[in-house]
């Protein structure tokens, strides 16, 4: 009957792996590091259906604990299978919580499987009357098949086929569906690990049930097989049988279908669209606000959608929203414009279906007119358009203005260098107007461009990566995902431009000029609405004085740092490198004898099984869940003590990294026209603040060993007159700790200049300061630095000789002879979780969405963030205060010497030598008073021919 109402019921689990491995190849990791490739897919799949069905009646069903009764009556009933890999077992509670707002019943029993639980309820549900849909792509399920109850499968390439009786007798070559189920207990089920008859495959399981009609017909007639066949089958009667039972669906689930609970309903939008922002689901926000919002969805209309509705949150104490994840309308009208917007609210706006005016400007008296009018705004969004993405190589091929919402104008360079000066020069009043604000999306990269023109940007910044990093750390920052983000709209990408990366890319000024002007002026006025959003979202985090006094000054000086560059010492690396190749050499014969064979040792599956196999080197090693032996650094650092052949393959692991990253790579990364190395410092990466380098990354050369200490030795001065000078914060996050915790006794122990370290081993032992052992000092150290990272008896015992049961006595006595630091511990956690984020000294915020997660890893994870996050930010904030400082006094003193390198706690100066005295007495000055602290601050200074030197 047409009116018949219908129920669908999801199988979760079926559906949540599909989804996972959908995305194996190119899992779906959001800017938190979270694999969300679960959730997305399983999320897709339920909107694909009810999109497609509008089903009056859903409910998603879970496994819970297993099947208890399965496993009684076979106990390896599923014991084969992998564990669950981590992104599923995380995905899990999202979908959930998801779910839940979406007012979508979850039906689960513990004990029972999900297949379980929808056999029951698609028998209910018959017999009031329902046309029943099971949403899963598992065979199993056609057992239950019937004329109201249907199989309704995901197909590979998309889509979905429903089977009624039809269609299973076509499949499985029965008479009746419920014969499924002889077919399955006949031919086994290597997935379950229900075991079936012995030499019974498909086609021979689907000739039984043709010849005699089930389980029980077969093995009551045994005397008409032949041979083998006959022997396995009398062999195996009572294993068939229990077969088929594993294989059978129960249909008496204790759970119950209430028609009414099961009524799709309105999902709570505001809701369910929180959960997929914290998850980075731009796509699938549209997706599901556009399923909810078309007329004819029991229980939604349009008016559900309402972006004022999207955009008003409520808080709990406990869940503390991050500034900037969405605190003003996320699908609402155009920022400039108080009207309401005409359109559907969740439709993705775009260059296509918003309404603008972008113009290119013709030269001569039209740029002439257009500049005049440039010279009498206040505040100007700017984005230059170049032939690559290096600042130092790369030539403008054009620069985009925009100072009113929805229009711009764009500027085209010509090829010729000569007069792209000369167009330049016209624009010199403008950016070197100290008047008029410039406003821009890494603004550090058009500065870089602009000075090889000779070009400087003064007057007020605003950069809206920064102010977007300084308002959400933890998300990224690129101006696509904050133009969907904040303003619902998605910018033209280049790849439409110029193509892919590879060698068939074009050039920007391979492109039409329509076309570049459109795409240019875009960006301009997307900037330009980011930053009216995000000029009032610092106040609300209460981090503009950061932006202010702190990231916009710095973003001047690294352009400054990165334009100098370093010198490098291209014949030193190569007579490294070839050291280098001797000591693999040495240590790859070493490990070949000690193991008895050769094989590559940079094969994880090849090292395992020499070590675990072969040498057995520990009992019961632990196996990654693809089943190879777990060959990590964690795993065999703990092995290194007792087995030098352990130690051998790390060494090994660190010299070739070495050479490859740093020894060999280093000169290559030598600009061309500089001769000079010149790494790119990103302010927007790390969420504590801390500057990160990239090209080469400076920050992670290695120091703890002699080879890795070498590398700096590379890095010279830029010639015979200047030396390097470098300048290192002496244990900068140990005294911001003491004088946060208002730790006196760490704090009269930095006053009285004592070695903290031997301090702290005098205390926690209990022995005069000048009796303390080299031992004691080091364990000292390793819990002095641990601490702020949340180190535990386990890690400390893996770090030192200590025994977990000494490493535990040991961090006991350390709380007891420290105990301010320990409340200063405990209440960083609690501030943490009642506001949901801790700050730096100087209120950088990081937000620790996790603090109050039931998961216990995952809330520790958070609570060591809450303790050390604050430390390190402030060290970072410290050296940033301390560089802008110094840059100033050396571009004021006119000083020839530069500043080149930050790398964490230090800085490295390129000293003009008659310059030496003034800058080591003005660095070693402005570094020690760039913040006021109850504890002094200590800078060491250092000279040399070479980094390594210096250092």
């Amino acid at each position: 009957m047409s009116d018949q109402k219908r129920l669908f019921l999801v199988d979760a689990y079926a559906l949540i792996f599909r989804g996972y491995y959908a995305f194996i190849k190119n899992p779906r990791i959001n800017s938190k590091g979270e694999d969300t490739s679960a959730i997305m897919g399983f999320m897709n799949s339920l909107l694909d259906v009810i999109k497609r069905e509008r089903p009056d009646h859903l409910a998603v069903c879970f496994d819970k604990g297993g099947s208890a009764d399965r496993v009684e009556m076979f106990e390896a009933y599923k014991a084969n299978r992998d564990e669950t890999p981590e992104g599923i077992k995380t995905a899990v509670p999202y979908i959930y919580e998801i779910l839940k707002a979406m007012h979508i019943p979850i039906m689960v029993k513990d004990g029972y499987e999900a297949d379980d639980v929808i056999g029951t309820l698609s028998r209910q549900a018959e017999k009031e009357g329902y046309k029943t849909y099971m949403v899963t792509p598992d065979k199993d399920f056609a057992q239950l098949v019937t004329e109201n109850i249907f199989m309704y499968r995901p197909v590979f390439g998309g889509g979905y086929e429903t089977w009624g009786i039809p269609e299973v007798k076509a499949k499985f070559e029965v008479e009746d569906p419920l014969q499924v189920i002889d077919f399955l207990g006949m031919m086994g089920d290597a997935s379950d690990n229900i075991p079936g008859l012995p030499g019974v495959g498909e086609k021979t399981a689907k000739k039984f049930i043709a010849q005699f009609g089930s389980m029980e017909g077969l093995l009551a007639n045994t005397d008409q097989l032949k041979g083998k066949m006959k022997e396995k089958v009398e062999a195996n009667g009572e294993l068939g049988l229990l077969s088929k039972k594993l294989a059978t669906i129960m249909l008496d689930v204790p759970v119950e279908f209430n028609a009414k609970d099961f009524e799709l309903d309105q999902p709570d939008i505001e809701a369910v669209t929180k959960i997929f922002q914290e998850l980075e689901f731009r796509r699938l926000i549209d997706n599901f606000t556009k399923t909810f919002a078309v007329e004819g969805v029991p229980g939604t209309s349009t008016e559900t959608t309402k972006a004022s509705e999207v955009a008003e949150t409520k808080e709990t104490p406990k869940e503390v929203k991050a500034a900037g994840a969405g605190q003003f309308s996320l699908f609402g009208a155009d920022p400039a414009s108080a009207e309401a917007p005409t359109t559907n609210t969740f439709e993705r706006k775009n260059i296509a279906n918003t309404p603008h005016f972008y113009q290119s400007v013709p030269s001569g008296m039209a740029t002439k007119l257009f500049i005049k009018n440039l010279l009498s705004q206040t505040s100007v969004c700017f984005d230059t358009e170049t032939t690559g993405l290096n600042p130092l190589s790369a030539e403008l091929v054009g620069i985009a203005f925009s100072w009113e919402v929805g229009k711009g104008f764009y500027l085209p360079f010509p090829e010729n260098r000569d007069e792209a000066q000369e167009l330049i020069e016209q624009l010199r009043p403008f950016f070197e107007n100290e008047a008029i604000e410039k406003v821009g999306q890494n603004l550090k990269y058009d500065i870089k461009v602009l000075a090889k023109y000779n070009i400087s940007v003064k007057g007020k910044l605003f950069d809206t990566m920064l102010a977007h990093y300084l308002i959400n750390a933890d998300m990224r920052h690129n101006m696509d995902v904050l133009a969907e983000t904040y303003l619902n709209y998605t910018p033209v990408s280049i790849e439409t431009l110029i193509g892919k990366k590879g060698k068939n890319q074009l050039s920007m000024r391979d492109v039409d000029l329509e076309k570049q002007t459109e795409y240019a002026v875009e960006d301009a006025d997307i900037t330009l609405q980011l930053k009216e959003h995000f000029k009032n979202e610092l106040g609300e985090a209460n981090t503009q004085t950061l932006f202010d006094d702190i990231e916009i000054p710095l973003l001047r000086v690294l352009a400054a740092m990165e334009l100098e560059g370093i010198n490098l010492d291209k014949a030193f690396l190569n007579s490294l490198s070839e050291q280098l190749n001797s000591d693999i050499a040495t240590l790859e014969t070493r490990i070949y004898e000690t193991a008895g064979e050769t094989f590559n040792i940079a094969s994880p599956k090849q090292l395992g099984v020499v070590l675990f196999e072969k040498l057995k080197l520990v009992d019961k090693p632990k196996k990654t869940k693809t089943g190879q032996y777990k060959t990590g650094e964690d795993i065999l650092s703990y092995l290194a003590k007792e087995h030098p052949i352990v130690q051998d393959i790390l060494d090994f692991r660190g010299l070739s990294k070495l050479k490859s990253t740093y020894v060999d790579a280093l000169p290559n990364q030598i600009d061309e026209v500089t001769a000079r190395v010149h790494t790119d410092y990103m302010q927007t990466v790390a969420a504590t603040g801390r500057l990160s380098s990239n090209n080469p990354n400076l920050q992670n050369i290695p120091i703890r060993t002699e080879r890795g200490r070498q590398v700096r030795k590379a890095f010279i001065p830029r010639n015979e007159d200047y030396i390097l000078l470098a300048a290192d914060y002496s244990q900068i996050e140990l005294r911001i700790i003491a004088a946060l915790s208002k730790e006196e006794t760490m704090i009269s122990a930095f006053k009285n200049g004592e070695d903290i370290h031997a301090s702290t081993a005098s205390k926690v032992f209990n022995v005069p300061l000048e009796e303390v052992t080299r031992e004691q000092r080091s364990h000292a150290k390793t819990v002095n630095f641990g601490i702020i990272y949340g180190v535990s008896a386990f890690g400390l015992s893996n770090q030192t000789d200590l025994s977990r049961g000494e490493a535990k006595e040991l961090i006991d006595t350390y709380y007891e002879t420290y105990p301010k630091l320990r409340a200063y511990i405990s209440e960083q956690v609690d501030f943490a979780r009642d506001n949901g984020y801790v700050q730096t000294l100087l209120g950088r915020r990081r937000y620790l969405k996790d603090i109050n997660s039931r998961n216990a890893v995952v809330r520790g994870a958070a609570e060591r963030n809450a303790v050390n996050a604050p430390i390190q930010g402030s060290a970072a904030d410290i050296i940033k205060i301390a560089m802008i400082n110094i840059y100033n006094k050396l571009e004021a003193g006119n000083y020839k010497t530069k500043m080149l390198l930050q790398v964490h706690d230090e800085l490295v100066f390129d000293v003009y030598k008659p310059e030496l005295e003034t800058i080591s007495t003005l660095v070693k000055t402005e570094m020690e008073n760039a913040y006021t602290l109850e504890v002094p601050l200590d800078v060491e200074l250092g000279t040399g021919r070479d980094w390594l030197e210096a250092h």
